[in-house]
């Protein structure tokens, strides 16, 4: 007689739940555009979500508060001049995200602190050099302004945001259109998918193909026969994989293991309505007090709608197991660093008393050189010992002054142009006086 033996998992009770209609977002057009990217990117602070647009491309902006119906003149974010294809927030600034469209351009955008009062249509940075259409935006993990994207062009473009720059292109790699593309962990490498149905693993730096065509699978699991797109989310702290399909109303969960058949199904979460897109939720942006391992944000026809992923467990002590250091929005190296051979892993942070954001600076972009970010100059190599040793509180307040002074010489410089608009129309006006 044979026992069946069960195996151990702390996930194997992982449940979705989608959240009360009244913590949901209503009266949003969706996207209809015929493209299988997401269409949704959520970090801490805002949820983005691409939206019909007429006359060009849009998306939204909504603080993550801003809930229940969403007013038809609510501001967008509308400078593309295209439909609206990806987004991708920043994961070293909540307040900067990117979006690739049909007019062939990437944009990056800054986000004021509060959310958009009017529309935004002038971006911090307009990035060319795809002749088609970019439908793949997405930033480096942990070195700063470091941005990928992808077009219809077959063609991978690695920018430096910092300074505007096109820094890789990767050509001849791919012989068709490529549906997707992702970085490894620390970045040192990128992961695409292409329509002639290999996957290949690139060093960028080195413009090298250093696996492609994998022959044999480590496993394989039938769904469905659902012909939609899968959109995968990969959470590294769990080793869990969620599939979402793109017109399907379902999540699929498993467990990644490192011993055979490594694949370990858990769990479906299904509801009524199909999926038209969906946002994933960093880990930061989670309630540990609620054991929540992950969050989704479900885009229906006119509604998003979160769904969130709990662990049951009767203590309302933190879950150590189930939390363990996550990535954090600090960035390991500089995008020069980066661009130099440098790698750099993530920087972790411990969610134990939960994540508290800190103030995020403006991005700034200086051609040819650094950004950043209003960050402090280098000190001189002869900064006496006492210098060197200022206190923690010192710095932060050199940093707040730093910032007023820049936004007082913004507003300077903002007066003088107008009043140079001023005088050419007085100059105008005298001008036709006098004949």
């Amino acid at each position: 007689m044979f026992r069946r033996v069960v195996r151990a998992s702390k996930f194997r009770h992982v449940f979705g739940q989608a959240l009360k209609n009244d913590q949901c977002y209503d009266d949003i057009r969706v996207s209809r555009v015929t493209w299988d990217s997401s269409f949704c990117a959520v970090n801490p602070k805002f949820v983005a979500i691409i939206i019909e647009a007429s006359g060009g491309g849009a998306f939204l902006v909504l603080p993550l508060l801003k809930t229940g119906r969403i007013d038809k003149a609510y501001p967008t974010v509308c400078g593309h001049t295209g439909p609206v294809l990806d987004i991708d927030w920043c994961p070293h600034n909540d307040h900067v995200i990117a979006s690739g469209s049909e007019d062939c351009t990437v944009m990056v955008w800054q986000i004021p602190e509060n959310g958009l009062v009017t529309p935004l249509a002038e971006p911090v940075v307009v990035l060319e050099g795809h002749s088609k259409r970019v439908g793949i935006v997405t930033w480096h993990p942990t070195a700063r302004n470091v941005l990928m994207s992808a077009g219809c062009d077959n063609l991978i473009i690695i920018w430096n945001v910092g300074t505007g720059e096109a820094m890789i292109q990767l050509e001849d790699m791919h012989p068709d259109v490529i549906f997707s593309a992702c970085w490894s962990r620390n970045g040192a490498l990128i992961c695409t998918a292409c329509k002639d149905k290999n996957i290949r693993v690139i060093d960028p730096r080195k413009e090298k193909i250093v696996a492609k065509s994998m022959e044999e699978p480590i496993s394989v699991h039938e769904l469905d026969t659902s012909n939609g797109v899968l959109l995968p989310f990969y959470d590294a702290d769990t080793n869990v994989v969620y599939l979402c399909g793109k017109g399907d109303s379902s999540i699929r969960y498993f467990e990644i293991t490192d011993e055979a058949p490594f694949v370990h199904y858990l769990n479906t979460f299904s509801s009524k309505e199909p999926q038209r897109g969906m946002g994933y939720m960093p880990k930061r942006g989670l309630d540990v007090n609620k054991c929540e391992i992950a969050r989704f944000y479900k885009l229906h026809e006119r509604k998003c709608e979160p769904i969130i992923m709990t662990v049951p467990r009767k203590s309302d002590l933190f879950q150590d197991d189930l939390y363990p250091d996550t990535a954090g929005p600090d960035c390991a190296i500089e995008a020069e660093d980066w661009f130099d051979g440098k790698n750099g892993e993530p920087i972790l942070i411990s969610l134990k008393n939960g994540y508290v954001p800190g103030k995020n600076r403006d991005l700034k972009v200086v051609k040819k050189s650094n950004v950043l970010e209003g960050k402090p100059a280098k000190k001189a190599a002869n900064t006496s010992p006492a210098e060197s040793k200022a206190s923690p509180h010192s710095s932060i307040q050199n940093e707040g002054k730093l910032e007023e002074l820049l936004r007082e010489v913004k507003s300077l410089r903002d007066l003088v142009t107008l009043q140079d608009r001023r005088i050419a129309k007085l100059e105008d006006q005298m001008s036709k006086v006098a004949i």
